[in-house]
């Protein structure tokens, strides 16, 4: 055997190890996503549900979010699910579309909901009744079922793919930006005539709808800027590096603990964020 077989054997042990250990990494982190984020999402569920003062309504979107979420966790599981069973596969393409579209979609929509509480008032009050929301929810829900469809026929890590979460990643984080820089914008500026008090609980709200965009915004970043990073390096040097998508599956994972975090704090249950206010 000579030096040039003993090395592709060699490369080729190496690269099976590398595959191995970034198989194992993916599952640990949906084992993580299952384990963890499908008791913390499901909690903040029922919260939601049950201790709302003011409605259904006024925490629809968030409703809906928070289903999304269980639905990743889920897909987590059958993710692990289909390293055994290749007839989990195809389940596995459609539910990518929840991931991809579903969360960020949602998050999209909360922040638009803010900015228009902030900076156009009259209009919030308008479309503030449950028809309205649900009418939008819907929507959203068509569009995300279109995302899954979409990606059970145009396999993940593939060019076109690539360009479709980017796409969405540029759409969503341009409407979030927008809407942070004009409620940062409204935050600094003060109506004539105000009272010191009406003042201060006028800034108090815009801040707390700036802290959230802010949030929100920070997580679209770190769920698609790795995906499309890794895609647009995949896509120029023709080459798909595994232990990239693994670092991507964990920052999506990771952005996904956000909202709850978000939701328990604003439940009194959890205390080391006491000093931050969130919508």
């Amino acid at each position: 055997m000579n030096n040039s077989t003993v090395y592709i054997i060699t490369s080729e042990a190496s690269t099976t190890l590398s595959f191995v250990l970034v198989d194992i990494l993916e599952m640990c982190a949906c084992g993580i996503s299952f384990l963890v984020g499908l008791p913390i999402h499901s909690f903040v569920l029922w919260l939601i549900v049950t201790r709302t003062e003011s409605g259904l309504a006024s925490v629809f979107f968030k409703l809906n979010l928070s289903v999304c979420e269980i639905g990743i966790c889920v897909e987590s599981l059958i993710f692990i699910l289909s390293c055994w069973f290749s007839s989990f596969k195809k389940l596995i393409c459609f539910l990518i579309g929840l991931a991809v579209t579903g969360r960020p979609l949602f998050q999209c929509l909360i922040c638009v909901e803010c900015y228009l509480a902030v900076v156009h008032p009259v209009t919030f009050l308008k479309y503030k009744p449950l028809r309205y929301k649900v009418i939008c929810s819907a929507s959203a829900w068509i569009i995300i079922l279109g995302s899954c469809l979409f990606s059970v026929f145009i396999l993940p890590y593939t060019i076109s793919h690539t360009w479709f979460f980017s796409v969405q990643f540029l759409l969503f984080f341009c409407i979030q930006l927008f809407c942070l820089v004009v409620v940062l914008r409204a935050l600094k500026q003060s109506g004539p005539g105000e009272r010191a008090r009406e003042k201060e609980e006028e800034n108090h709200m815009k801040r707390r709808a700036f802290h959230f965009i802010l949030i929100c915004t920070v997580s679209t970043v770190v769920i698609y800027v790795p995906f499309t990073v890794s895609g647009f390096f995949t896509i120029l040097t023709k080459q798909n590096i595994r232990s990239l998508w693994c670092i991507c599956v964990f920052c999506f994972f990771l952005a996904g603990f956000v909202q709850p975090v978000l939701y328990l704090h604003r439940f009194g249950k959890l205390f080391c964020l006491s000093s931050v206010q969130v919508m």
